[in-house]
This record gives structure tokens, C-alpha cells and sequence, in this order.
């Protein structure tokens, strides 16, 4: 059955006909093998269960929770399991004697889910995992969105694996099985509602507003933190540093491979121009499976693209480049130069996604050309004389809740 279900799900990416059918055979089969676990085991009120990003990474609000309740006395008769595709990556977990380590898919991972009283995560879960009565899934997103989701998608899209319609499908049908949803500001709230379809499905009264978990570290590193993660990543002192951090693109994708990106930049370029003064810490959104090949430039550009915890690299960065990744609202709170470099901005609002709000309200300069770019990376000093304004008026809408309190006030409320 499993070979006869890839087999139609690899067919199904080139024919759309296909795709509700190999969904829901393969969903079938792995949620009648759920059943199993979901009978047998009880709830475990004092078990915590944890996974970032379909087990690719130990990092976001799940982390700042797991840290949150490892330091507070509260939490002391706790304990936690963290969900990881590479289980071995993170056995150093384990040195705490109330964590547990389990592999992403296995029958541990079932188990934990069927017994664990609080399941934390900054994505979907698997669909196949339901949640019982006395079960409380905390969905912590992954950012505050500038570009559309799930039912606000207006624009027929050229998303290459999955129509407008099933990404709707898929947002419902998640967000059915939340007991809460984190938001960091009322524009989030507003947007998740509509994006989820929460009020039509009776769930708008599950998003907690208290700011984001995943930006407490933001408010609390200090001088040797900075200095330790650049001794880390091999950082000159005596260089500045730029995180270019773009996201993927829908239509971007390759049967057997995943989602591909299109360099929008010539490095030869970049590396000639800036290489006396900075580094270049370059970043993938974690759907992007191809890689880029950056070994030309070494000294110049490091691949910071599997490092786990990105508020290390904001903290690092001293200029951040993007683009429609929702980095930048994150990235806003320790008030650093922004560039947005868009340079397919007209196909990617019209045929992709389109916004939720006028970019003009961003606060940097948007960038459609290398040479413009260039120029502001070389005009940066002026950088703050030019948006302080519309920096602070940015992070009063978006980032006025995000201190370093946002877990303690998450955990006051979902853990009674």
C-alpha cells in the first residue's frame, strides 16, 4: 500500500487531478496506524511535547517555551520531549535528565503524541495526529505574514504543488484541532482569523495576543553572546556583517528535488564591491531543498542556512537584506537596518501571493535592481537619519508586545 501511495503521490505534483487522491490514501493508512496509539495510551498531564519546522530544526517559540519551564520552579515535576528528524544531531538535549529525544514519523513519536498533555509547534503538524478532548495543541506560528495565507490568497497563484483551493483545505483542517493560536499583535490576530477561517469554524476565541515567544532572546543577549557566536562561525572582528535571508518562491520547485531558489544576485559582484568590509551570512527558508553552491567564496559568504536558532544570526547581522520573508518584522525589534530587495516584486504580489498591507509602510528602502542595492549597502550611515520615523511607527503596529516576557505570559495561560 505505502509503495503504491508514493507512487501516486510523485505522479500527482505533475498532475493536479492526482493530488486529492494520494492524499487522502496516504492519510487513510497513517491515521488508522495512529488509532492504535491514540487507544492505548493515556494523557499524561506533566508531558510537554515539542517539534520545529517538521523536525528539521530545535529552535522558534517551541524553544524559548521548553526554556522558559526548564528555568521555572513551576515546571520543576515536568517533562519534555522534543520530536527531530536527525534524532543523533540533538542528543545533547538529553544531558537534561526531564528531556527525551524521539525521531520524527516513529512509533515513539506516535506514542508521545497520543500521551502528551501539551503539544507545542511553529508549524502543521502531521495530519494524521488528532488531538484528544483533554489534549492542548499551541499552535506558535512562525512569524507575523506581510505576504497572504490560506483563505486570504486572492490571486490564482502559481504555487507548483498544491492549487489555492487545497491550501485552503490544509489551514481549516489544521487549525480545526488548535486549543490556542499565539499572535504578537492585534494586525496578526486579525489576519490569522481570516487566514484560518477561524470564526467559520468556531475557533476565533483560541488566539492568546501576548507577543511572540520566539523574540524574547532578542531582549536578552549581551557583548559576549555577540563575540561567542562570531568566534562560532569563524567572523572576522573586524568585519561587518549582512544576513540575506529571502524566502521561497511558490512556482520555484523540482519533482524528487523540493523547492529550488533562484539566485537574484550576482555574487562575483557582491564578493568584489563589499568583501573588504563585510561578511555575508546567507540564509534559505527551510523549504528550499537545493543547495548553492557558495564555495568560491569563502571568507565572504557562509551558508548559515541549517544553523537552528535564527536570532542568532539577527543578532549578528548588522544590515539585514530581504525580501517577502517575515524575517524582517522579527528582525525590526533590535532596530537595525533593513534593505527589501524585491527585484520580482510585480510577478510575485500578482501571480503569487500579493500582501496584506502597502509595502510602503516598511521601513527601508524597496530594492528592485543590484546597482540600487548596491547603493543603499554603500549609502548605509544615512540609513537611520532617512526611516526613523517609519521604523518607530512599524514596530508600534507589529512588534509592541515582544519583550522578553512572551513565554512566561504564553505558559500562564495554556498551563492552568
Amino acid at each position: 500500500m505505502s509503495k503504491v501511495i508514493e507512487v501516486v503521490k510523485g505522479v500527482a505534483v505533475k498532475n493536479p487531478l492526482l493530488r486529492p487522491i494520494a492524499y487522502k490514501a496516504k492519510l487513510v493508512s497513517q491515521s488508522n496506524d495512529y488509532k492504535k496509539y491514540y487507544k492505548k495510551y493515556e494523557v499524561d498531564d506533566k508531558l510537554c511535547v515539542f517539534e520545529a519546522f517538521n523536525g528539521r530544526k530545535y529552535c522558534d517559540s517551541p524553544k524559548a517555551i521548553y526554556l522558559e519551564m526548564l528555568n521555572d520552579k513551576k515546571y520543576k515535576d515536568y517533562k519534555f520531549v522534543w520530536a527531530f528528524k536527525d534524532p543523533e544531531e540533538f542528543k545533547y538535549l538529553e544531558k537534561n535528565d526531564r528531556t527525551k529525544i524521539v525521531k520524527y514519523h516513529s512509533s515513539e513519536y506516535k506514542k508521545t503524541y497520543a500521551s502528551a498533555k501539551y503539544w507545542f509547534t511553529p508549524s502543521r503538524l502531521p495530519d494524521y495526529i488528532k488531538p484528544k478532548k483533554n489534549q492542548v495543541y499551541v499552535q506558535c506560528w512562525h512569524g507575523t505574514p506581510l505576504k497572504r495565507l490560506g483563505f486570504d490568497i486572492k490571486v490564482k497563484g502559481k504555487n507548483a504543488t498544491k492549487s489555492v483551493k487545497e491550501w485552503k483545505q490544509i489551514y481549516e483542517y489544521d487549525a480545526k484541532r488548535y486549543s490556542y493560536m499565539l499572535s504578537p499583535s492585534k494586525f496578526c490576530t486579525e489576519k490569522f482569523t481570516s487566514a484560518f477561517n477561524l470564526k467559520e469554524i468556531g475557533k476565533e476565541d483560541c488566539i492568546i495576543e501576548v507577543g511572540y515567544p520566539r523574540n524574547d532572546a532578542l531582549f536578552k543577549y549581551n557583548q559576549k553572546y555577540v563575540s561567542d557566536l562570531k568566534k562560532k562561525l569563524n567572523i572576522p572582528k573586524d568585519k561587518k556583517i549582512i544576513l540575506y535571508a529571502p524566502t521561497w518562491r511558490d512556482d520555484q520547485y523540482k519533482v524528487g528535488v523540493g523547492y529550488t531558489y533562484k539566485l537574484g544576485l550576482d555574487f562575483d559582484k557582491f564578493k568584489k564591491k563589499f568583501s573588504k568590509d563585510y561578511v555575508i551570512l546567507f540564509r534559505t527558508h527551510y523549504l528550499v531543498a537545493s543547495s548553492v553552491d557558495l564555495s568560491k567564496y569563502k571568507n565572504f559568504i557562509i551558508d548559515v542556512s541549517n544553523y537552528d536558532d535564527i536570532n542568532d544570526l539577527y543578532i549578528l547581522g548588522d544590515i539585514l537584506i530581504t525580501d517577502y520573508s517575515s524575517v524582517f518584522f522579527d528582525y525590526a525589534n533590535l532596530k537595525k537596518p533593513i534593505l527589501y530587495y524585491m527585484y520580482d516584486f510585480d510577478d510575485y504580489k500578482n501571480n503569487m501571493r500579493d500582501f496584506y498591507f502597502d509595502i510602503d509602510e516598511l521601513p527601508g528602502p524597496i530594492i528592485k535592481t543590484e546597482e540600487e542595492l548596491y547603493k543603499e549597502i554603500s549609502n548605509i550611515d544615512k540609513y537611520n537619519e532617512k526611516y526613523k520615523e517609519k521604523y518607530e511607527k512599524f514596530n508600534k503596529k507589529f512588534n509592541y508586545l515582544d519583550d522578553a516576557c512572551a513565554s512566561k505570559r504564553v505558559l500562564d495561560i495554556v498551563i492552568k
